[in-house]
């Protein structure tokens, strides 16, 4: 490995964020958001809504159409005592669409509020949904890490769990808002486009969109493309040790259509709507540089993996994952990614990159500064001095390096 990640320090990445500069609550129009505008070193400030004036025609814009699921429950113990629980990820089915659809039973990796409080082996809910009376029951599986394998049981099978969950759940917004979530959450802390349910964190880069901006767009002859990454709570989780060579990324579960990525083979400029995109389409050319070594033994990109495999053209990688889905009759690919990109990284498929303003110490921050190099304390401390609104609900930029 060229790069070494023990030299990566994170204390280099660090800014004085105050508190009164985090957006706790969206602005009333999503594209009213300010928009920070850093053109080949050049910066510059405007309003989201005129985005369109930063698109190069017939580029292609790469969206995350995950959508946010309501993965907080509340239960609550005969002596008062509060459990909240929060859906990671389903295991049991594992599959994001068929968990979804089950009627009577299922598993999922959760995170435990006041777990030293849940002695019984069950918690009980009863919930109304329309004129029906549900007894909603939760048991403690296993321990999983930080986390707990839950099973989830009730006895009313004219319901599935994403009934469940949208009627009595709420959003997981992000825990640095400080507060518990509202009612203007469950339409705001969503896209737009928002598809495929499974998120338990928004793609906030999106939130910003409106259909008066896709039209602008759509007049300059641009191509929406869509992935699907959902997002983990360890998206939240901030780089504690003194060197990233120490951390450990999370996983997460993606799926890209055959049609996406091969307009994306096409395209002359690519802009990803997101680190949740950008995650996903450099993960696309990571696996087609396995194909071509054949190395492939399932579609994952490990943490270190995108350092230690050769360089290729970007369109030799994507061409040898087409040739693979296609021999194996595949519409989509379905895999997952743990890729951590730093200083250092060199982007294969982005080229443009829009996205909000990150947390301190975060793998997302590193990120960014491995897409515009050492310009990312200029358009922090330019985005700090004026006014800009940082975090999920807070304003947004386009980067353009080259």
């Amino acid at each position: 490995m060229s790069i070494k990640p023990e030299n990566i320090r994170i204390e280099d990445y660090i800014y004085d964020l105050p508190e009164d500069r985090i957006a706790k609550y969206p602005l009333d129009q999503r594209d009213s958001s300010q928009l920070l505008v850093f053109n080949k070193g050049k910066i510059s400030r405007d309003l989201f809504s005129n985005l369109d004036k930063y698109a190069d025609s017939n580029s292609t814009f790469v969206f995350n159409n995950t959508k946010v699921i309501q993965a907080r429950l509340k239960f609550f113990k005969e002596t008062g005592s509060k459990i909240e629980i929060f859906c990671l990820e389903p295991i049991d089915p594992s599959d994001y669409v068929l968990a979804f659809q089950q009627t009577e039973r299922i598993t999922w990796k959760c995170i435990i509020g006041n777990l030293k409080k849940w002695k019984d082996k069950n918690l009980k809910k009863l919930i109304t949904i329309g004129n029906d009376k549900i007894e909603l029951n939760a048991s403690k599986r296993a321990q999983d890490g930080n986390a707990q394998i839950i099973e989830f049981t009730w006895n009313n099978n004219k319901f599935t769990f994403s009934e469940i969950l949208e009627n009595i759940g709420a959003t997981p917004i992000p825990p640095y808002l400080n507060r518990e979530s509202e009612s203007i959450d469950k339409d705001r802390y969503q896209t737009v486009y928002s598809k495929l349910k499974g998120s338990v964190a928004a793609p906030t880069a999106g939130l910003h969109f409106t259909n008066s901006v896709f039209n602008k767009l759509r007049a300059k002859n641009i191509h929406i493309e869509e992935v699907t990454l959902h997002v983990g709570a360890g998206t939240f989780k901030p780089v504690n040790s003194k060197t990233i060579d120490a951390h450990e990324m999370h996983t997460e579960h993606f799926v890209v259509k055959k049609s996406t990525i091969e307009n994306l083979l096409k395209s002359k400029k690519i802009v990803a709507v997101g680190t949740t995109s950008v995650r996903t389409i450099e993960s696309l050319y990571w696996i087609g540089v396995k194909l071509i070594e054949n190395k492939i033994l399932y579609a994952h990109i490990t943490q270190w993996e995108a350092y230690e495999l050769p360089d290729l053209n970007r369109q030799e990688a994507l061409k040898a994952l087409l040739n693979y889905m296609h021999k194996n009759d595949m519409d989509e690919i379905d895999a997952s990614t743990q890729i951590m990109i730093f200083p250092g990284y060199k982007y294969k498929l982005v080229d443009a990159l829009i996205t909000n303003f990150h947390q301190p110490k975060s793998t997302l921050l590193l990120l960014i500064a491995a897409f515009i190099g050492n310009d990312w304390k200029k358009v922090y401390d330019f985005a700090l001095n004026k006014d800009f609104r940082f975090l999920s609900y807070g304003d947004s930029s386009i980067l353009i390096p080259n």
